[in-house]
């Protein structure tokens, strides 16, 4: 047997290295933020950061690439200029631009680098910065700079707030309420901050207080209703995990801005999310503002502390590819929908249109028929909001890893009812108690692999066959799942829709000319792409009908049957007259229905214990 003694002294010895390097990282003077606002008119914040304590050598100063809750690339330097550093006695030190996405300086004798920039931000959204004088919404990545190697620091943050305007934000505030903290920068990045005239609604939810803070120009009443939906949702979602996370200072903040400039997003963070919407809160309209809530809410277990393993930890400068946005994204879109059901705020055929977007899209998805479920994951750095103008080959090479993970979620819910005794609930509660509720840091101990995710649906359901075989199929593998035979133990069918020629409208535009423009890449399989006709291309004429009009495309359509082959000119984008074939296909959608509404199907008792089980709140009063 080999003399482990050395191995083991060494492997200590670096541990301690390891250990102290971290400590001195941390030492020395907070990181201090000054933001303020002399030009929101024109959508500019003036941003200093002050770096002190420095070692002699080049500090490195950067702006993030990247944004936790996102999972590509988004350069936030695009949006710095006027980039100026002084000493702390206000001389001016040199700057070096290595690359585009940071400058090297070096300090002076003082060990002090005052650093300050203009930062433009028009988007009020949850990846970037929206600047107007009604309010700012930061995303500190898109904000606030950070200098390599001091991540460990500390960080204060100072705004400077014109007359009226309040924060919100998961940062902590001392007795300045103009002054917050963040422990490292791993948690100051993930904290986005919102300034404005707020209207504040608070509760308890056991020992801890959520918070919704809000830029609304609706009426107090509005506002008043919203709230206690949001507190369903609260309830609701604690439920499937039996438990709130511990947030790190009892408090959980919803910052929305519903504002008319707004852009539709939802983006989470470990003890708060950002909310960003233009549709009011108004019984008619708020629906989809909920919806984001429950999504966002439901992420502070799924992703923010039951974290996968390589999102761990979050890199600014390169993306985290993922093989787990499936379950990450995809269960907390099967939740957020099932927790709106569950708290009666949508109603069962709202619920089952949710449920048919996720077959329809599944089902219908060349790119699902080539590529697993992980591999859709991987795409995300190309497909979640990245920057790049490039025309892709979306439509037949990617479905989205949120639907393809709340189809997968769904059918494992419904599998694990109808064969095991058990449920997905009993799952996520089972993965949140190994890996989610110990917390360290601010951070998770122990992220999950997908390995783990596998093990722990063999250990609830008792049966390490079927999981093995269930993520075979749909996970690792490329199965289509059997929807219409797992939704039937709910008393749920899948009826087609069988329109004749639907597709074909939705593919096409009419431009001012009255040209019939095919208008997105055609999809493998259906009649356009058969027939060679792509992105670009004009539908001249179609059965000998010209197409000038939606008119003229309509009624050339209600004249035939499915399967007809019509004869179609077409004139390519590159000019080029022909005449083909083209077969007019169904639309190849799917609704779902309780089979008590479609004629001579049975909603046996069995069938109706599952639904009412599966469907019914799991939140005590």
């Amino acid at each position: 047997m080999r003399n482990l003694a050395p191995l083991l002294f060494a492997s200590l010895a670096l541990g301690l290295t390891e250990a102290r390097a971290q400590a001195d990282a941390g030492a020395g003077p907070a990181v201090r933020y000054t933001v303020a606002f002399p030009n929101a008119v024109h959508h500019e914040a003036k941003v200093t950061a002050t770096f002190a304590g420095l070692p002699a050598g080049p500090l490195h100063v950067r702006m993030a690439r990247s944004s936790p809750g996102r999972y590509a690339l988004h350069d936030f330097a695009k949006n710095v200029y006027y980039v100026v550093a002084t000493d702390g006695a206000n001389h001016p030190l040199p700057l070096n631009r290595p690359d585009p996405y940071g400058w090297d300086v070096t300090p002076a004798a003082d060990g002090k680098v005052i650093f300050s920039y203009t930062l433009y931000g028009d988007l009020t959204d949850g990846t970037f910065a929206g600047i107007d004088q009604q309010h700012a919404h930061l995303n500190p990545p898109a904000t606030l700079c950070y200098a390599t190697g001091l991540e460990a620091r500390a960080a204060e943050v100072k705004f400077e707030l014109p007359a009226g305007w309040k924060v919100a934000t998961q940062l902590q505030s001392g007795a300045d309420k103009t002054v917050y903290t963040a422990p490292n920068l791993q948690y100051l990045m993930d904290s986005p901050v919102s300034l404005g005239n707020q209207q504040f609604r608070s509760w308890q939810e056991g020992d801890q207080t959520i918070e919704l803070s809000l830029l609304y120009q609706g009426t107090n009443a509005e506002i008043d209703a919203f709230a206690k939906k949001v507190q369903k949702v609260v309830k609701e979602e604690k439920a499937v995990f039996g438990e709130l996370p511990k947030f790190d200072f009892a408090r959980y903040t919803f910052i929305a801005d519903y504002l008319s400039q707004a852009t539709s997003d939802g983006m989470e963070h470990r003890n708060s999310t950002s909310l960003t919407s233009p549709r009011p809160l108004r019984e008619e309209d708020g629906t989809r503002n909920l919806g984001t809530v429950a999504h966002e809410f439901f992420h502070a277990w799924n992703v923010e502390r039951l974290r996968p393993r390589d999102l761990e930890p979050f890199d600014f400068q390169r993306v985290n590819m993922s093989d787990m946005l499936w379950l990450a994204e995809g269960f907390t879109q099967y939740y957020g929908r099932l927790s709106l059901r569950r708290a009666k705020l949508i109603e069962d055929e709202e619920f089952f249109d949710d449920i048919s977007g996720w077959v329809n899209q599944r089902q219908n998805s060349p790119g699902a028929r080539y590529a697993s479920a992980i591999d859709m994951s991987r795409q995300a750095a190309f497909t979640d909001g990245s920057g790049s103008a490039t025309p892709m080959n979306t439509v037949n090479t990617t479905l989205s890893y949120y639907t393809q993970g709340a189809g997968i979620a769904l059918v494992l819910d419904l599998q694990l009812r109808q064969f095991h005794r058990t449920s997905l609930d009993k799952v996520m509660q089972a993965l949140w108690q190994e890996f989610g509720s110990k917390q360290a840091n601010y951070a998770p101990t122990k992220p999950y692999t997908i390995r783990d995710v596998q093990r722990v649906v063999g250990e609830v359901s008792k049966d390490t066959v079927f999981a093995g075989r269930f993520f075979r199929q749909y996970v690792y593998g490329r199965e289509m799942p059997r929807f219409t035979e797992n939704l039937l133990v709910a008393g749920l069918a899948v009826i087609p829709t069988r329109v004749l020629g639907a597709a074909l409208p939705r593919q096409v535009e009419f431009d001012e000319e009255g040209r019939c423009i095919v208008a997105y890449n055609t999809q493998i399989g259906s009649g356009l792409y058969k027939a060679g006709i792509d992105r670009g291309d004009q539908l001249v004429m179609l059965d000998g009908k010209e197409l000038k009009s939606a008119g003229d495309l309509d009624g050339v359509l209600r004249k035939h049957s499915p399967s007809d082959v019509v004869f179609v000119k077409v004139k390519t984008r590159g000019g080029v007259e022909r005449t083909t074939q083209l077969i007019l296909g169904e639309d190849p959608n799917v609704q779902v229905k309780s089979n008590d509404t479609v004629e001579k199907m049975v909603y046996s008792p069995a069938q109706k214990a599952l639904r009412e089980a599966w469907l019914a709140s799991q939140a005590s009063n």
